[in-house]
């Protein structure tokens, strides 16, 4: 639970981002004595009405505009806005005349401060309708009792889908029953790794979740889920999805959902996950909704539509479309047509959706390449054993290389380095045998120029390329076992040519602290367990040592005294494992 915040006063805090909505939405306007955003000028249509309390953004007031709300009334954080403000909305601030729809989660507040202000309306002579969803499969029949279902995520599917017909010219009676529709198609469940911290509000410690535990079911406002359980993504989603579709569990069994029909997911970001995680999050649902359920869903949603403020989780929706009747549109083409909102980040349309095909996941691989045979020899079996002691040992080595890239860097190499060396023991164990050394290297290249990114991988795809020139350069003109002389000659002219890509040098701390007295040794003593024992040494000198060149210029802190440099201390683990691997 982070209680970091750059605004503090929740009052000011809820002022100033309803008066930026109409900075980022020319179409709307704020009326923030009453706290409500509304469209300028709306059209002559059935208006949408919706909101509750703030924290929930960009739901509801970054919704309004054409083709979605009319007008959302914002409470305090986590707290119904007042009937009277919504009366407000209802008689003043959005067009009247075609009837207006208020679509409100379930929650008592909400229910009650909108209900009264619906009804107020009602009584100055306005044709007004209200939806309430719940959506929520969290809770369960027993526990909801009379209250029923809370309404989380599911509720924008409603808003959107009522807010295209509405736009498309429908009445208030076709909108209700479309809207209500939907809402009694919608299940969703949420689940958060932490509760979230209210700016300005002193919050109780003591009920945090402990390390590895998700709270499954929890609501919007910090409520309390069914469960709490440590598990993985993947067993998280299979919880997820069987309270959303397990008929047999007849507590939660809201929706009929089978693999006849067609299925709109929507995955949403509670405030906190960053959206590379999400993505992970989406793919884990859809293939499970595929894989367990035989369901794939015709539109899938993934991104902010209803957030906790920062909640550090994620809700599932799932909407079975029914058939809309006679009102000149189908539930994907009312879900797809365009939304001048500003909070509204789907933007896909039914002809590009209509196009999809099978989503075909492409294992990284490497394409063979052909490849000069060359007359240099080298024992397969030798050096294939050789390889594998030292990407074991980098690989053992990660811990460390991570933790030291942690304090003087961005904490990337150690995870690059092992990703690179379980790549070519992949290779190693499915490849051919070869005694042609260029076969042997250029298939360690490919793999690395696939699997290792970043500067790291950069370099050493460099070098190993003009390492494979160097030793074609000083390969024999028959077929003889390649000798330390050749490898040598070959090393000098591949740091030759990596000078001409960057101009990092010994004393500059990086990588080639230990790459150049490696190099340096072997032409002098032809000996790989000496050149080996230079290059460690040359690692450990970067210790203390301040950066010149790479990230390690401007992300670094004083920890560089005490670590040696990262990149220098991996390639040195490796090659001291391919002489070790030597002497086996």
């Amino acid at each position: 639970m982070s209680a970091k915040h750059f605004i503090h006063d929740p009052t000011h805090l809820v002022n100033t981002a309803l008066l930026s909505i109409s900075h980022t939405n020319p179409s709307v306007q704020c009326d923030i004595g009453n706290k409500i955003i509304y469209r300028k000028n709306g059209a002559s249509q059935v208006s949408i009405v919706s909101g509750g309390g703030s924290g929930h953004e960009p739901s509801f007031a970054s919704f309004v505009g054409a083709g979605l709300l009319s007008g959302a009334v914002a409470g305090t954080i986590f707290a119904s806005p007042s009937a009277e403000q919504v009366r407000r909305c209802i008689l003043h601030r959005v067009q009247k005349d075609k009837g207006v729809l208020v679509i409100v989660m379930n929650y008592t507040g909400d229910v009650l401060n909108f209900g009264m202000a619906v009804e107020k309306a009602r009584a100055q002579g306005v044709e007004v309708d209200m939806v309430v969803v719940g959506d929520d499969a969290g809770v369960g029949r027993a526990r909801g009792g009379k209250v029923g279902r809370r309404g989380i995520a599911g509720t924008v599917l409603v808003q959107k889908i009522a807010g295209a017909l509405a736009a498309m010219g429908a009445s208030l009676k076709d909108v209700t029953r479309i809207a209500q529709l939907v809402a009694d198609n919608t299940v969703s469940i949420g689940s958060s790794l932490s509760h979230v911290h209210v700016p300005g509000r002193r919050e109780a410690e003591d009920d945090e979740l402990k390390e590895g535990q998700v709270e499954i079911g929890m609501g919007i406002h910090n409520e309390a889920g069914s469960e709490r359980k440590s598990t993985d993504l993947p067993g998280l989603v299979k919880t997820m999805l069987s309270h959303c579709l397990d008929v047999a569990d007849q507590d939660r069994s809201f929706s009929n959902i089978t693999d006849k029909d067609e299925v709109v997911l929507l995955v949403n970001n509670l405030g906190g996950v960053s959206p590379l995680e999400l993505s992970g999050i989406t793919n884990e649902v859809v293939e499970q909704l595929a894989g367990s359920f035989k369901i794939k869903p015709v539109r899938i949603l993934s991104g902010t539509f209803m957030t906790s403020l920062n909640g550090l989780g994620f809700s599932i929706s799932l909407l079975r479309v029914a058939d809309t009747g006679s009102v000149g549109a189908s539930m994907l083409e009312l879900l797809d047509a365009p939304a001048e909102a500003s909070g509204w980040p789907a933007a896909i349309s039914s002809a590009t959706w209509a196009k999809r095909g099978e989503v075909r996941k492409i294992e990284a691989q490497v394409d063979e390449e052909e490849v000069q045979p060359s007359d240099l020899r080298v024992d397969y079996g030798q050096a294939k054993s050789m390889l594998t002691t030292a990407l074991n040992r980098l690989i053992e080595a990660e811990p460390d290389v991570t933790r030291y890239d942690t304090i003087v860097g961005d904490g990337d190499c150690g995870i690059g380095l092992k990703r690179g060396a379980e790549a070519i023991l992949k290779m190693l164990e499915k490849g051919k045998d070869t005694d042609d050394l260029l076969i042997f290297v250029n298939n360690i290249i490919q793999v690395v120029e696939v699997s290792m990114d970043g500067t790291s991988g950069a370099i050493y795809a460099i070098f190993l390329n003009a390492l494979a020139h160097g030793l074609r350069q000083n390969a024999p003109s028959s077929p003889q076992p390649v000798t330390a002389g050749i490898w040598a000659k070959a090393l000098e002219s591949s740091l030759k040519a990596l000078g001409k890509y960057t101009p990092a040098k010994p004393g500059d701390r990086t990588l080639m602290d230990a790459l150049y007295p490696f190099v340096e040794t072997l032409s002098q003593t032809e000996s790989i367990g000496k050149a080996a024992a230079a290059a460690q040494e040359g690692s450990r000198g970067t210790k203390g040592m301040k950066a010149s060149l790479g990230r390690t210029v401007y992300v670094g802190g004083e920890g560089f005294q005490e670590v040696p440099d990262p990149g220098a201390h991996g390639l040195a683990e490796l090659l001291l494992g391919l002489s070790n691997g030597l002497k086996k």
